[in-house]
């Protein structure tokens, strides 16, 4: 083994060694993408760091436990594919991720009928959908777009949308109107049960 290379294994090694397991847990293959807080019993990370969640803080968020998942842990649940007609360009276009619902249930979420998720773009952009909707419009966390993941500037990293061309009493709206519940750059969820 190589000196540099044992120094850092030795170094890393040290650092694991004082983190806890559910701070190991949401940073094991890349960065948190997703965070979500509130009534949820499968937790991987603590309470929020005023330094290291600045986002959060500056929107001020405030918890004391969440479940973040990367974009393995969301690539690595179920996969469902839509396809709606988007507002930006009047085309339909294929879209791909884990149920919304799903989602919740891999953070041990509250899912009762009258179970409010508050969503969260990076923007500060928030709405809030009940469980039962978002389970009828069968809400995706949508990771790809076209085939592709989605990047941060886009519409993504993930975006909560749904099929607005199967929803009837969203498909009767004027397009620009279908998806006011669907933030783009989703990055927070609030369970509140």
């Amino acid at each position: 083994m190589h000196k540099r290379q044992f120094l850092g294994t030795a170094a890393l090694a040290g650092v694991s060694a004082t983190l806890s397991l559910p701070a190991r847990a949401a940073a094991d293959n890349g960065p948190t993408l997703l965070t979500v807080t509130g009534a949820i019993s499968k937790p991987n990370r603590g309470k929020l760091d005023p330094v290291r969640d600045q986002m959060m803080y500056k929107q001020k968020l405030s918890f004391e436990r969440a479940h973040g998942f990367d974009y393995t842990a969301l690539n690595a649940l179920p996969a469902v594919a839509i396809k709606p007609t988007l507002e930006y360009d009047a085309k339909p276009h294929g879209l791909s991720g884990p149920l919304l619902v799903d989602v919740m249930k891999a953070a041990g979420a509250t899912l009762h009928g009258t179970t409010r998720l508050v969503l969260r773009a990076v923007d500060g952009f928030a709405v809030t959908v009940t469980v039962v909707q978002a389970t009828a419009q069968r809400y995706i966390v949508a990771t790809h777009l076209d085939g592709a993941p989605m990047a941060l500037g886009g519409l993504g990293p993930l975006w909560a949308v749904y099929d607005a061309d199967k929803v009837a009493e969203m498909a009767a709206k004027p397009l620009a109107e279908r998806f006011g519940l669907c933030p783009w750059g989703l990055y927070h969820i609030d369970v509140q049960a």
